[in-house]
């Protein structure tokens, strides 16, 4: 198939989609989600709760907002994404659609249909679209990937039994151990 001649899909694309169905846009395709384990739930859950209180205790103002949340990650028409958890310190990038620009930080929790998807597509488009930080927590490997795009392409592997330290708040540290 000739390239220039494949349809891309836009934003609008998306948005014309019924509300219960869950689909990204990156690059004009479309990639549709299943809907997430209870694992995924849990875990997305506990993330949360823990990051959003180590934040408040540090002083930022920042938002911790899970999925369903949309995120305009270059801000065109051909990428539109839902992170698993969105950290925005940045509110001027935040309106009633969702998030124009990239997060200071994204964590995509694995499910079996996401592998590809967090491991590979994801991990680049972030990091080209200026995420300081991205997480990928795997509970099938009981690991976390943290990955520090500020401060180049390296990345530190944590254990579930571990605690895992975001690469650019020191005080932010997650016990995942707890978890368990």
């Amino acid at each position: 198939m000739d390239l220039k001649a494949a349809k891309l899909n836009t934003v609008a694309d998306i948005e014309a989609l019924d509300e219960n169905v869950r689909a990204e846009l990156i690059d004009g395709k479309i990639y549709y989600m299943a809907l997430p384990l209870t694992v995924h739930q849990r875990l997305l859950t506990f993330l949360i709760r823990k990051i959003a209180d180590k934040l408040e205790e540090a002083g930022m103002d920042c938002e911790v907002i899970p999925a369903p949340f949309g995120v305009y990650l270059y801000n065109d028409e051909h990428n539109l994404v839902e992170p698993d958890i969105s950290v925005i310190c940045e509110k001027s990038k935040i309106d009633e659609k969702g998030c124009h620009g990239a997060p200071e930080w994204i964590i995509e929790i694995v499910s079996p249909s996401s592998v590809r998807m967090d491991y590979s597509i994801k991990l680049f488009k972030y990091r080209t679209a200026g995420v300081k930080e991205y997480w990928i927590v795997d509970p099938a490997k009981r690991e976390v990937l943290v990955y520090d795009f500020e401060n180049g392409d390296d990345y530190f592997c944590y254990s579930f039994e571990e605690t895992v330290c975001n690469a650019h708040i020191p005080e932010l540290k997650v016990d995942l151990s707890k978890y368990f």
